[in-house]
């Protein structure tokens, strides 16, 4: 019996897996790699009441919104998109801008995310702008 009550206190001491220490940060693969944060985000084009947006508007928003916002640089490309309206619930689809950013993560990181959204939304009338964001390693 005195067996049995070793092995009960034993097991009260045992790690489960909630007590587990946090996994450490992840570390970048190759030397000259850095930790930042890598945001996708997606401008419909489709215009209410109007033709859709032009590249020579993008241009101007590129240069004017995103430009001074993301200096160090992005990358912009075409795609294809459909979302569902949530207070209808009737899908609609078009053409999208996608715009994809690598940036140290800063204080002013999420105001200068915002400050691009919140300038498209207002100039162009959308209702929203779609974002996605994720932890990576890079170098340039």
């Amino acid at each position: 019996m005195p067996a049995l009550a070793w092995l009960l206190l034993l097991a009260g001491c045992a790690d489960f897996p909630e007590s587990l220490p946090p996994a450490t940060p992840y570390s970048c693969l190759l030397p000259a790699e850095q930790r930042m944060l890598v945001a996708e985000l997606f401008f419909g084009r489709g215009i209410k009441g109007r033709q859709p947006l032009t590249d020579a508007e993008w241009a101007e928003f590129a240069a004017q919104t995103i430009t001074p916002n993301f200096p160090d640089g992005f990358t912009v490309f075409d795609g294809e998109g459909q979302w569902r309206n949530p207070q209808t619930g009737q899908i609609a689809g078009g053409r999208t801008k996608i715009l994809l950013v690598a940036a140290k993560r800063e204080p002013d990181l999420a105001r200068r995310l915002s400050t691009v959204i919140d300038a498209y939304k207002t100039q162009f009338h959308q209702r929203s702008v779609g974002i996605i964001t994720r932890d990576a390693c890079a170098a340039f």
